[in-house]
């Protein structure tokens, strides 16, 4: 009876063996859910470098087909098919006038999008709807929008809203010098560096 009960605790609980396999297996599975968080936000990272490049390519394409802005071009209801109307159009004096973020659809940086939507270099619709003039989301779940002379910047500005202070940091070093309001990125007028509990718009000069 003796040996019996000895036995039954020599069967109870884990050995170290065991137990050091259970920590190995949940030290991997941690590294990789920490890992695929990296992935995920250097994916997100490259997407938003990579819509700076494409929006820029899309206005540059623009202009070279047209010879005007978009946004700011004062043909756009006659050139191309959908539902236009006459406040569709720019007034042609070569900015794309009004805020990146703005509401409002007679506002050229909202016209920009209807207009490259009409052209076939933005996907969207072209129609009356707000959805035409949409500015498209980014990759952290903000808007995309287009400005003139945001901040310390000269000319337009590709701005990427709702941006991490960690990942405009990120941004900054990868595509410029790190500081909020000097060289071609920018996301403030006069600090120095990012606070990562914040969040910023952060514009690209086109």
């Amino acid at each position: 009876m003796n040996m019996e009960l000895m036995n039954r605790r020599k069967q109870s609980g884990f050995t170290l063996v065991e137990i050091a396999i259970v920590l190995v297996i949940i030290g991997l599975l941690i590294g990789g859910v920490l890992k695929g968080r990296e992935m995920i936000t250097n994916a997100k990272i490259k997407r938003i470098e990579n819509d700076f490049n494409g929006v820029s390519a899309a206005i540059f394409a623009y202009q070279d087909r047209y010879g005007v802005l978009p946004g700011d071009d004062p043909s756009a209801s006659t050139r191309f098919s959908g539902t236009w109307n006459a406040s569709d159009d720019g007034n042609g004096n070569g900015n794309i006038a009004g805020g990146w973020d703005s509401t409002t659809n007679a506002n050229e940086s909202r016209l920009i999008w209807k207009h490259l939507r009409g052209a076939g270099l933005v996907a969207g619709p072209v129609d009356s709807s707000n959805a035409s003039y949409q500015q498209p989301n980014n990759a952290f779940g903000g808007i995309v929008g287009v400005d003139i002379d945001l901040y310390n910047l000269s000319g337009h500005n590709i701005v990427f809203s709702a941006i991490p202070g960690d990942i405009a940091q990120i941004l900054e070093t990868r595509g410029d010098d790190g500081v909020p309001s000097t060289g071609s990125i920018q996301s403030h007028d006069s600090e120095t560096a990012y606070s990562i509990t914040s969040q910023y718009a952060v514009a690209f000069r086109q």
